[in-house]
């Protein structure tokens, strides 16, 4: 199963990313690859909230939408989501925030397989490269939203 993960600095307030991250509609607009998003739901449940939400993920004729289970703690600051449909046979990912000194440290992990055992060895092969852009792009956006300059 591909598996990778990264950490990040990024100069903004804890609760600003968490909320970048929580936007998942807003997806397409800058992380490579995504195609399209849509939240089916999202509600409060005491410490958590809970989002259903579909992510469209591909390039050019080659797509595939999966649905996912997302579970954001308030009190510990993690993003926790899983896979409930699609291309998947499973997938989680965790996202971790802490703010020191106006710097947020992000890591994000994801473990995940495919359905198609030849497309798993594909995504093996590039996957942390596929993942350091992806936090590239988080990075980036924000930058554009946050920054004081």
């Amino acid at each position: 199963m591909p598996k990778a993960s990264v950490k990040r600095s990024i100069e903004c307030k804890k609760e600003q990313l968490i909320d970048l991250v929580l936007d998942i509609e807003k997806y397409p607009d800058f992380v490579p690859f995504c195609m399209g998003a849509k939240v089916h739901e999202k509600k409060e449940q005491g410490d958590l909230l809970l989002i259903i939400a579909d992510l469209t993920i591909g390039k050019g004729p080659f797509k595939d939408t999966y649905k996912s289970d997302v579970k954001f703690n308030k009190k510990k600051d993690s993003i926790y989501v899983t896979n409930l449909d699609g291309p998947l046979k499973h997938l989680e990912n965790k996202w971790q925030f802490k703010e020191e000194n106006k710097i947020t440290k992000v890591s994000f992990e994801v473990d995940f397989e495919l359905k198609n055992d030849f497309l798993n060895i594909v995504m093996t092969k590039s996957f942390q490269f596929g993942l350091d852009k992806i936090a590239d792009a988080f990075e980036e956006r924000a930058k554009k939203l946050f920054s004081k300059t």
